[in-house]
């Protein structure tokens, strides 16, 4: 630790994300990225992009990028905001919309940059414990706080939460903002988005590096009603005016506007899922129920951190989280293709020998 180092960094615990190894001939399920890559449409803009213009800045506000969010979703442009990433996006919406002298709830079992924001903006927090089945219970949310935030799929385990329940949570939540983290929800999860226009206190968020294949553009947004949007500007404009590069605009209008390979991909993503549950659970894996890109199981004879040992022994490399103890039996899979599903399957075979 240095001694130049401000009292908040001293404090913080910085969020782990997954690895990303250097390594050759790697059968990479640790990190949730779309095996297919973006729409070919993306890559044309993309070099069309290229040009003198680079030198020019962005524009700071990202109407056309704001305009192509807000035509798929049905919503006005003043009704999104976007940001370099949903974790970027999901930072200035902790700072902006739910710090405050009520904790703000979350889920003991969820996406683990919650309370990293927590700490850096310090935020007070309360986890609630999600049931034995690992599902959410809106019922436990009720109780006073400064907002509510939780992923619809939840992550790490995959377990989504139904649109009338997240309905029932913000007719209970009117005084305090509720966020719905659709990061993965385009995978057979039905999305909350629908209902921002009945409920003012709703925001949801969405990244591009999912369904859309664009993890490495750093694309997210947020959707809401004007009022949660102009805090969000707020606060990004005192923070970092031309937060998305020439690039990733362009390149983001492009995968938007590309409907039928969004489909047509994420159907992939689906029918791999489902196959791929189907034969852990015939080698004796406990699945939990996924609507995400990822699913997350348990061997019964063998614990997760043996079992992600052995599996990156054959060079597969899958996700383990150590804390909290609940979650310490179980594996979190990527969806990749068949091809590395079949690897995956054969490894564990050799493995459960």
């Amino acid at each position: 630790m240095s001694k130049y180092w401000s009292d908040v960094v001293h404090k913080l615990t910085p969020y782990m994300p997954g690895e990303q190894p250097k390594v050759d001939n790697l059968v990479k399920l640790n990190t949730n990225e779309n095996p297919y890559g973006p729409s070919p449409n993306v890559i044309e803009v993309l070099k069309l992009e290229a040009a003198e213009s680079l030198r020019l800045y962005p524009d700071p506000n990202s109407d056309a990028l704001k305009a192509a969010i807000a035509e798929v979703h049905h919503l006005n442009s003043n009704q999104v905001f976007v940001g370099n990433g949903s974790d970027e996006v999901l930072a200035h919406v902790f700072h902006a919309l739910l710090k405050h002298s009520r904790p703000l709830l979350f889920p003991d079992i969820t996406y683990s940059f919650y309370p990293v924001y927590c700490g850096l903006y310090d935020i007070e927090y309360q986890t609630i414990p999600l049931a034995e089945d690992f599902t959410i219970n809106v019922e436990d949310y009720d109780q006073p706080n400064g907002g509510i935030i939780f992923p619809n799929p939840n992550a790490p385990t995959g377990i989504a939460l139904a649109l009338d329940k997240i309905e029932k949570l913000l007719k209970a939540n009117t005084q305090s903002v509720v966020v719905i983290d659709e990061a993965y929800v385009d995978f057979g999860t039905e999305s909350a988005v629908g209902l921002i226009n009945h409920y003012p206190n709703l925001l949801v968020t969405h990244t591009l590096s999912k369904a859309r294949s664009l993890a490495g553009l750093r694309v997210g947004y947020a959707l809401g009603s004007p009022d949660l949007i102009e805090a969000l500007i707020r606060v990004k404009d005192s923070f970092n005016s031309y937060p998305i590069d020439r690039f990733a605009s362009a390149g983001a209008i492009a995968a938007m506007q590309d409907v039928e390979y969004f489909n047509e991909t994420r159907k992939k993503v689906i029918a791999t899922r489902d196959l791929l549950t189907k034969l852990l659970r015939k080698l004796g894996f406990e699945v939990l129920p996924s609507g995400a890109n990822f699913i997350f199981a348990r061997q019964m004879s063998k614990g997760g951190a043996e079992l992600t040992a052995l599996l990156r022994q054959k060079n597969i490399i899958v996700r383990h989280f150590k804390v909290p103890a609940r979650i310490e039996p179980y594996i979190r899979i990527t969806i990749g293709t068949d091809e590395q599903s079949k690897i995956l399957i054969d490894g564990l075979v050799e493995i459960l020998k």
